[in-house]
């Protein structure tokens, strides 16, 4: 009989408690940060119908990297890749019995049948964000900022992101009218576009040159070559600068400078590739050379609600995930001490069971969370095997201890030792500068 691996399936991950408290500690203020701003919490099946992936979010995510099977009902599914075709068919159930606009956000993971790298996985979660019921700049403008808004509560200052836009009109308007383009060969720009930081520039120019033929190249590349020098949008050619997409855009920025985001750049090449994509479309940066990536984006979707059968309906969302977050994190040294959730480690001395479990149970009613040791071994390994779980506080209690009441108390993370009542060490314990930062419920004790 063949051993089985104790590895996870290529492109999953194990969370052991101490990746655990990574993911608690960025989901929570996720949480924290969006419920602020007024957006409610759902959840959405793992499994959907094939074809609302197939109708518009494009055919290398539908088609390519979609795990998809036939139920035993000759059902066509798939484990949902994204959220936003879930969350549109949600809210175009309920059309009319939502209040408008309607904030919603989920923390959820996905799969995609895509090759692992660095920032890349498998199995991936996210954040899902997304404000229905609102046209124009304005829901723009609030995703953006809640973007910005999200990052500096993990302690990222505007130098250390940036968040570049675009509009899907302008990206249109400029394949169309400024490059000449018919609408296959659009497509294809964008999808190249999309993909023009994960390629040489010399693989990047031959595509464009394949593009637009060899009679239109030497022109297209040149007018290319303009729109990747563009920095900002006084840059641009003056039909584009002039046209009608523009001064959305150029509105959408006066909103954001407004609200005090100083870190938005206008990008005329981010093209975001899905297909579902009606307005502005923006993603988040880090600048860090060590990590220059994208680590999320969004944009405006106005058309899904209506595959649904409902009236459409304008909508703005965005998408952080978690281990794009995580990198950034580390990247930056923004990521805290993080221990264990268990608070107390009790140590027990001379066979003192009885009243260890005792000391545990009334700490427990004073809502700390503790575990006894109750192997029996020697004091060395079980205090070994408290700081080996990242546990704040240790407790000993031996026949001293019980029969006086005070406890030999220890913080392992400073090694500092004194003697304590139970209720100095509840206090002690229940200190605000002590709760860790990954327990969720921590806000409520401050």
């Amino acid at each position: 009989m063949s051993t089985l691996s104790p590895q996870p399936y290529k492109g999953t991950r194990d969370y052991y408690p101490e990746d655990k408290r990574v993911q608690n500690y960025i989901f929570n203020t996720w949480r924290r940060v969006v419920q602020l701003h007024g957006y409610e919490e759902y959840g959405a099946p793992m499994l959907e119908p094939l074809e609302v992936y197939t109708a518009k979010s494009g055919q290398e995510l539908a088609g390519e990297q979609t795990y998809a099977f036939t139920d035993r009902g000759d059902r066509v599914v798939a484990i949902r890749p994204e959220m936003t075709p879930s969350i549109s068919r949600m809210v175009a159930g309920r059309r009319q019995e939502l209040g408008y606009p309607a904030r919603l956000f989920s923390i959820a993971n996905f799969m995609r049948y895509e090759r692992p790298q660095r920032g890349r996985e498998r199995e991936f979660w996210q954040l899902n964000t997304d404000i229905f019921g609102v046209d124009g700049p304005m829901p723009e403008a609030e995703i953006i900022g809640l973007a910005a808004e999200i990052m500096k509560a993990f302690g990222a200052t505007n130098d250390m992101f940036t968040i570049r836009i675009n509009n899907r009109k302008l990206i249109d308007f400029t394949m169309g009218q400024y490059l000449g383009l018919d609408a296959v060969q659009a497509q294809m720009m964008i999808k190249l576009f999309d993909r023009k930081n994960k390629i040489s520039p010399e693989d990047f120019r031959d595509h464009a040159a394949e593009i637009f033929g060899a009679e239109n190249s030497p022109r297209g590349l040149q007018q290319i070559a303009v729109l990747i020098a563009a920095k900002s949008m006084n840059d641009l050619p003056e039909e584009l600068r002039t046209s009608a997409a523009a001064r959305e855009v150029q509105e959408l920025f006066q909103l954001l400078e407004q609200a005090g985001v100083k870190n938005a750049v206008f990008d005329s090449t981010l093209m975001r590739g899905l297909d579902y994509y009606t307005g502005t479309v923006f993603e988040v940066f880090d600048t860090d050379p060590q990590n220059n990536r994208s680590l999320f984006g969004g944009g405006r979707y106005d058309g899904l609600v209506g595959l649904f059968g409902a009236e459409p309906i304008g909508t703005v969302g965005m998408a952080p995930g978690l281990t794009t977050t995580e990198l950034f994190l580390q990247s930056h040294n923004l990521l805290p001490k993080l221990v264990s959730t268990t608070e107390v480690g009790i140590v027990v001395l001379n066979n003192t069971y009885s009243a260890a479990l005792k000391l545990a149970q009334n700490l427990r009613e004073e809502g700390v969370n503790v575990e006894v040791d109750i192997t029996g071994r020697k004091l060395e390994k079980q205090i070994k095997a408290v700081i080996k779980k990242n546990i704040p506080f240790m407790i000993f209690v031996g026949e001293d201890e019980v029969s006086s009441g005070i406890y030999m108390f220890k913080d392992t993370m400073t090694a500092q030792e004194e003697k304590l009542s139970f209720e100095r060490i509840v206090s002690k314990v229940k200190d605000p500068r002590h709760i860790s930062d990954d327990d969720e419920f921590a806000v409520f004790f401050d």
